[in-house]
């Protein structure tokens, strides 16, 4: 058991060496299981390909760096792909149930109001956060959002992660502070990996706020000239 990881077998490094010489193989389906499928959500995707460049560059994992950041990048935009559609497919049956608790249609327009206000960006940066970047597959299909659309962002999110985070790893993990702190490592890897996400939620209260005091300013303009209205009004004297 590590301190901060959890069970050991869900450390990078006893999950790759537990996977002996199929390591590139399962390294594969773990990406696609996390990005396409629900039951992956507690896979620990991020770390997992920061170690794997780590081995790329250690000789463990004995495959060129350039190849194995192709397959994980196909793997993680086929994962996506695969996500979207099981949302397509089995989200309309879920939640067209009126009775559902869980599964409830409003949850389906509160997901197409946020795929179209942050669609783009939602779908790059869903995949740096853990446990969202495995839901927010199914629900894009659920929402229906564009599959043109929803197909270019994962393509470059899945780029930017899997590729990025591989590379990452392969030339930080020859420093030899981060060899010997790989744990400390990982953690700070997953904290700046929601860093995105906070900056949205901060912006997106900001703009909240920031309709709130208009619409508050409005009604105060509002009443001022209604009020200016009244006091200019003359009053008709009424003969006696």
């Amino acid at each position: 058991m590590t301190i901060a990881l959890g069970p050991d077998w869900l450390d990078p490094t006893v999950l790759l060496n537990g996977l002996g010489p199929y390591m590139l193989i399962g390294l594969c389906l773990i990406i696609f299981a996390e990005c396409g499928l629900l039951v992956g959500f507690f896979l620990p995707g991020d770390s997992l390909l920061f170690t794997a460049g780590l081995f790329v560059a250690a000789g463990t994992i004995d495959t060129p760096l350039w190849l194995v950041c192709v397959l994980l990048t196909v793997c993680a935009f086929v994962g996506n792909v695969v996500g979207y559609y099981i949302g397509q497919k089995a989200g309309p049956a879920l939640f067209s149930k009126p009775e559902s608790k869980i599964f409830k249609k409003e949850y389906v327009d509160k997901t197409q109001e946020f795929f179209d206000k942050y669609g783009a960006r939602a779908i790059v940066m869903a995949r740096f956060v853990p446990i969202v970047r495995t839901f927010i597959t199914a629900m894009a299909g659920v929402g229906k959002m564009d599959p043109k659309k929803y197909f270019t962002y994962s393509a470059i999110g899945g780029v930017a992660w899997a590729a990025g985070l591989t590379i990452l790893g392969y030339f930080l993990g020859q420093v030899s502070f981060i060899k010997e702190n790989l744990e400390i490592t990982l953690l700070a890897i997953v904290f700046l990996s929601i860093v995105p996400i906070i900056i949205e939620v901060i912006k997106a209260r900001k703009e909240k706020k920031s309709l709130v005091q208009e619409e508050a300013d409005d009604i105060t303009q509002v009443m001022q000239a209604h009020l200016q209205d009244d006091s200019t009004q003359i009053i008709p004297r009424t003969e006696r």
